[in-house]
């Protein structure tokens, strides 16, 4: 029998919580910026203080490019969903956590290779970080539909007016109960608000991070 192929992550990036953890957090990047990315910082600093350890890594694609310097496309979304799924197997096959004591999240592109894969693996939860409902400015093609099914616990935080799905569109989707949504006010693709606004990008990056601690305290 042939043995399976893993794609191999060299690098993580790790957050712990002072004391023991009470589960694993993986968070994948965006299209644009890797697992260092300040947002993905932010979130991870955060995060631990739900009792978590935040993982974060690169896929495939982003480690070349952090290896060359030379811009590359992102890899295929067969990929992407490998190499996730690869990390989640990582987790419970080696380092004996269960699936349920795991959530897996990330932002945008890593959102959206996250949700395609937490069924699969019975995972705790779903953290999607300015999910990509479109491309962006775009209204198709549509990637909902496997948000009509998913039967994970998922929470959506999502700028108000994010390119990639803006919240008076994405309200009307039909999606599944086990999504919860949290709009981030007047939030962008990076949860920045406009200065006409009244709100700041501080406030509004405290507040998904409430959001985000409140779900994975209610889960773990």
């Amino acid at each position: 029998m042939q043995k399976p192929s893993y794609i191999a992550v060299k690098e993580f990036v790790v957050n712990s919580p002072e004391e023991s953890p009470k589960g694993i957090f993986l968070l994948a990047h965006g299209a644009g910026r890797g697992a260092a990315s300040p947002f993905l910082e932010t979130i991870a600093q955060g995060a631990v203080n739900s009792g978590v350890r935040v993982v974060r890594f690169n896929f495939p694609y982003m480690e070349e490019m952090l290896k060359t310097g030379k811009r590359k496309s992102p890899n295929s979304g067969n990929v992407l969903r490998k190499c996730f799924s690869d990390v989640v197997l990582h987790c419970i096959e080696r380092e004996k956590v269960p699936s349920k004591y795991i959530i897996v999240g990330g932002k945008s592109m890593g959102a959206r290779a996250a949700s395609m894969i937490a069924d699969k693996h019975q995972v705790g939860g779903v953290v999607c970080l300015s999910y990509p409902f479109h491309p962006p400015r775009k209204p198709e093609p549509l990637r909902i539909t496997h948000l009509q099914t998913i039967q994970t616990p998922t929470l959506i935080c999502q700028g108000e007016r994010d390119p990639n799905g803006r919240r008076e569109e994405v309200q009307q989707f039909s999606l599944s109960k086990s999504i919860q949504f949290h709009w981030l006010a007047d939030g962008d693709n990076n949860f920045k608000p406009r200065k006409t606004s009244g709100r700041s990008l501080e406030e509004n990056m405290a507040d998904a991070m409430e959001a985000i601690n409140r779900f994975i305290d209610d889960l773990l």
